[in-house]
């Protein structure tokens, strides 16, 4: 009776144990063949990928994730970032999926390229959209890693803003990286849903996440598309400057796009994944 006891203790344990590292995202899959890991971008769900996935499917295996905190998916704990990035290794091998490719945009391309530097052997390739190795570097002057910290007097403001600010808020920041007006009530609804402790702390994770030494790990395919908008020029001068590092690289460069370069140019990016893809 005493070793039944233990016997299921240790399997609630495994269980639970099991169920909170599956909870750092949700997953839908659609189609079947080859694998690949849809990331989307920093508040969005996977429905940011349903202009692609309706083609891909047809012929890939699309994993596409939703993070926790974001949508429908209840939040986790401090550190968001790499408790999502120690789960989907999790992920990939407890469902085998080894081989696969991994498109990221903007907060999921840095994860992609974060995962192929820990975890060379595990990925295909990746194919990052409007996404850089370090965005603090890109936003702060003197940017230094361990200067970024979560109780910080922007974090503080954030999470004490009422519904109506963050509302004018998240109004204000989609003006700046979308061109496609019809588009941005959605992602203005995906910011509003999001839970607000993994917005603010989740966002201190990417700030303080710089992989342009590591980039050197990658030892697979990158595929980057790039946002032109406002400034072409500038803005290849930053994505040849923080991927210096990176050796087996293509950049293509979305003229007329924004960062959600899959609202503002839809036919190009659809063009430019299925062709990076084969």
């Amino acid at each position: 009776m005493k070793c039944r006891s233990i016997l299921l203790s240790f399997l609630f344990i495994l269980c639970c144990s099991q169920g909170q590292a599956q909870s750092a995202f949700n997953v839908k899959v659609v189609g079947k063949g080859s694998p690949i890991l849809l990331f989307p971008g920093f508040a969005c769900t996977g429905d940011l990928w349903q202009g692609v996935t309706s083609e891909l499917s047809k012929h890939y295996e699309c994993h596409i994730f939703t993070f926790a905190g974001f949508g429908d998916v209840p939040p986790i704990g401090k550190p968001w970032l790499p408790n999502i990035k120690d789960s989907v290794i999790k992920y990939v091998n407890n469902h085998k999926i080894y081989g696969a490719t991994i498109i990221g945009h903007s907060l999921g391309g840095t994860l992609g390229l974060w995962l192929a530097a820990t975890e060379p052997a595990m990925f295909k390739k990746i194919i990052v959209v409007d996404a850089l190795p370090c965005t603090g570097a890109l936003m702060m002057p003197g940017y230094k890693s361990e200067n970024i910290v979560y109780d910080n007097p922007y974090s503080k403001k954030i999470r004490e803003m009422d519904s109506a600010a963050f509302l004018e808020m998240a109004k204000q920041q989609t003006a700046y990286i979308m061109l496609n007006k019809e588009k941005k009530s959605q992602v203005v609804e995906w910011i509003m849903k999001a839970d607000r402790s993994t917005y603010v702390d989740g966002y201190v994770d990417l700030l303080k996440l710089d992989l342009r030494a590591d980039l050197t790990k990658i030892k697979i395919p990158v595929v980057i598309l790039a946002a032109t908008y406002p400034n072409k020029a500038a803005i290849e001068k930053n994505y040849n400057e923080q991927y210096a590092n990176l050796n087996e690289k293509t950049i293509y460069y979305a003229d007329n796009a924004a960062h959600f370069i899959m609202y503002d140019q839809p036919e190009w990016f659809l063009s430019k994944i299925t062709e990076s893809l084969r």
